[in-house]
């Protein structure tokens, strides 16, 4: 892949953000999320690339656009898979919460894992890390292991974990081992990335979530040097059939090179609303105000870049 497509790629999500930004706190998720979407796709009709979406909106009968299998680029330049969530985190943005992202990863074709809309057990951490854990492995294991890997005491581990009722035994052996949690109420591609960052505070994410968010944390930590381990959790006959559909086995723990192949990956996220990581979106003196990381695998490069766009041009972002 092309080296310049990082900075194009930051285009995209900033272009989203933006969009999607304007429905902070209004209480109307699906309409964030459809003008991060619209935003999103008309970005990518400029990026020189032959895209092809393996994880985006849905079905092509489901979504009108980002669909899987659609065609994304300008046609010329590396032919690439595109992983895309343009809002993670809807209800977030919606209720004007934390960590929300609009999120995209590209992989040279063939290489990003075509994974089902279902659940998927993960566990991801940062670079110290890496090697350390296993997800069959019991909880005070897996805790046990990061605590000696960043030479610091269980107390002082900080596990993320999505705030849901299936979690709750995961959070009774958090507990009993003496270390912390951060529960967070949507957003675990947000949640996975932090484990690689130290001023997040963040060691550990635990638990399920989306499969394809799943793929789109393992493409961000492939870049920061990370891990991410996760199994499927097909919930019915039908998403064990969506799983042989797409040659997915359910039963097996997918590494990171399941999740995503090679060497050369590029991640690109802006912060649509605070985070730990990046800052939201901001509207102030007739200019929005962006907070972005874009990382490449192959060369290791994480670039934080802040933009500052005029809304001249874009009339419908200035608030009323």
């Amino acid at each position: 892949m092309e080296r310049s497509l990082t900075m194009e790629l930051v285009r995209v999500t900033e272009g989203a953000a933006q969009e999607s930004a304007r429905w902070m706190g209004r209480g109307k998720k699906d309409e964030a999320d459809d003008a991060a979407t619209t935003a999103m796709r008309d970005v990518f009709d400029t990026v020189p690339m032959q895209g092809v979406v393996v994880i985006g909106e849905g079905e092509m009968d489901e979504a009108p656009m980002l669909y899987i299998g659609e065609k994304l680029g300008t046609g010329v330049g590396p032919a690439v898979d595109v992983a895309v969530d343009p809002v993670e985190g809807t209800e977030i943005v919606a209720a004007g919460g934390w960590n929300a992202l609009a999120v995209l990863a590209i992989a040279d074709q063939g290489n990003l894992l075509h994974a089902p809309d279902m659940y998927m057990d993960k566990i991801a951490v940062g670079p110290e890390s890496v090697g350390m854990i296993d997800i069959d492995a019991p909880v005070i294991d897996n805790i046990k292991a990061v605590a000696k890997a960043k030479n610091k005491p269980i107390e002082n581990v900080v596990v993320t974990i999505l705030n849901r009722e299936r979690h709750q035994d995961i959070i009774s052996q958090v507990r009993e081992s003496g270390a912390r949690i951060k529960l967070i109420e949507a957003g675990d591609v947000a949640g996975a990335i932090n484990t690689a960052f130290d001023h997040t505070g963040v060691d550990l994410l635990l638990g399920s979530g989306g499969a394809p968010e799943g793929v789109l944390a393992a493409v961000a930590l492939k870049c920061l040097g990370g891990e991410l381990q996760g199994k499927l959790l097909p919930q019915n006959d039908e998403e064990l059939a969506r799983c042989k559909e797409m040659g997915v086995d359910p039963n097996k723990v997918l590494l990171m090179e399941d999740l995503v192949k090679g060497d050369d990956a590029i991640f690109a996220a802006t912060g649509i609303t605070d985070g730990e990581l990046l800052r939201g979106v901001q509207f102030t003196h007739g200019y929005a105000t962006t907070h972005s990381v874009v990382m490449r695998a192959k060369s290791g490069t994480v670039r934080f870049i802040e933009g500052r766009h005029s809304l001249e041009k874009k009339p419908h972002l200035v608030m009323k």
